[in-house]
Parts: C-alpha cells; structure tokens; sequence
C-alpha cells in the first residue's frame, strides 16, 4: 500500500506550513472513555442534527437548533418514545424546526434505535467505545442498518460530531485514495470498495500514529481546489 508521507507533505505544501496545514485539522478524537460518557439524548441530538442538515444550509439548522431542542423534547428518550402518533403529527407545521416529515420521523426511529442499543449495551456510548476502530465500515453498515436515515455520508459525519475515531468519504478523500493506487469506482459503495479504503487507512494510521480522522482531512486537503478554508468550515474541502 502507498505510504502517507507523500500525501502529508503534499497538503502542508499546499496549505503554506505545518502550522497552517494543523489549524485545519478537527480535534484530536476525544477516546473510548469519553464516548462511554456521551448521554443518550446527546447522541439523538447529533443524530437529528446530522440528518436535518442533510442536503441543507447547516447554518440555517444551528440557527433554528434551540427550537429543535425545544420541539423534541430536549431528546429525551423515555418521553419521545411514548409520544402518540399526534405529537409527531404537530411537529409537521411546528415552525421553530425545519418541517420534514421524513426526517421528522427519523428522530421517533432513532430514538427506539438508541434505546435498543441502550439495552444491549449500557448506553449508546458505551456501543460506541467498544466498536473496534479499525472497522468503521462495519459501524457504518449498522447504523444504516438499524437506525434511520443514517447511512452514507450522514452516518459518516455522525461519527465526527460525536467524536468517534474515522474518515469521511468526501470526493477529495476518494480522488486522494485513487491517486494512492486504491482501485475505487467513482462513487465507492461496494462492500469491495468499502473493505478496500478501509484496509487503506489502517495501514496509514498504523505507519503515522495519526488519528483516522485527522489522516482523513489531510487526504482532502492534498488534492482538488485548495479552497481557503477555516476552522468550523462547513464541508467542501472536507475530509
């Protein structure tokens, strides 16, 4: 497999320095002891934020997200999960929240999602701080599978915000991977495809040390347009 240095020194070239290249990287991932801690509301929260800013002006949703809360309980889970259909009804021309029915109903899925787990596990956080960061293609998969509205690049960003250790799939990072010599389609969603960029960035966090997540943006800031971005940039150059 094709070593890392080339990429890293490609993207500190690009960016201007070291310094520059390490302003905009995403925190380092918090750990399994961290994850543990995450309340189940909290993970619901990010669930919901993730899926309503898919396909939509993030800012619009942080602008509205005190309304979200408010709207959804505060993302508690007993209390959403015994809501009556006509709670969830209201919520459709409830105006403090983006008014999507789908993803609307996404939220009473997930919150039944995270509760199972829950149950299986302790607590969702808990899940997440003993799945095996070498498989994030496997969590991914799961979250697709049993939750709601959760798979490609939702699930992908999910992971992030909740600071669980992994890549995100943006079209830099898979140019990167191809110019690496990983042999992908142009939209890689086959489980070949998936195993392969999978086994790429083990071998590129076992030669670096580097997080998953930080090997990631670096990919997409070695190819493409060098945009100029800036810490809390929403996705374009994302990685």
């Amino acid at each position: 497999m094709a070593g890392f240095a080339p990429i890293l020194a490609r993207a500190t070239k690009r960016k201007g320095g070291r310094a520059q290249l390490a302003a905009l990287l995403p925190p380092p991932p918090p750990g399994p002891a961290a994850l543990a801690r995450l309340p189940d509301d909290r993970v619901l929260a990010e669930m919901t934020r993730r899926i309503f800013c898919a396909g939509f002006v993030w800012r619009v949703i942080d602008q509205k997200w005190d309304g979200f809360e408010a709207a959804f309980e505060q993302f508690q889970i007993p209390p959403l999960l015994f809501q009556p259909p006509e709670f969830w009804e209201r919520l459709t021309n409830d105006k403090r929240i983006v008014r999507h029915g789908q993803k609307i109903g996404a939220v009473r899925d997930n919150a039944r999602f995270i509760a199972d787990i829950a149950q299986e596990h302790g607590s969702f956080g808990a899940f997440l701080a003993a799945w095996p960061a070498d498989n994030q293609v496997g969590l991914l998969a799961l979250l697709a599978r049993r939750g709601a509205r959760l798979g490609g690049n939702t699930g992908q960003y999910l992971l992030r915000f909740l600071g669980w250790d992994g890549f995100i799939l943006s079209p830099d990072v898979i140019a990167c991977l191809r110019d690496s010599g990983v042999e992908l389609a142009d939209h890689p969603t086959s489980q070949r495809d998936l195993k392969a960029i999978q086994a790429q960035f083990n071998a590129w966090a076992a030669e670096t040390g580097l997080p998953r997540a930080h090997l990631s943006r670096i990919c997409a800031m070695s190819v493409g347009a060098n945009l100029m971005l800036h810490p809390g940039d929403e996705p374009g150059e994302e990685g």
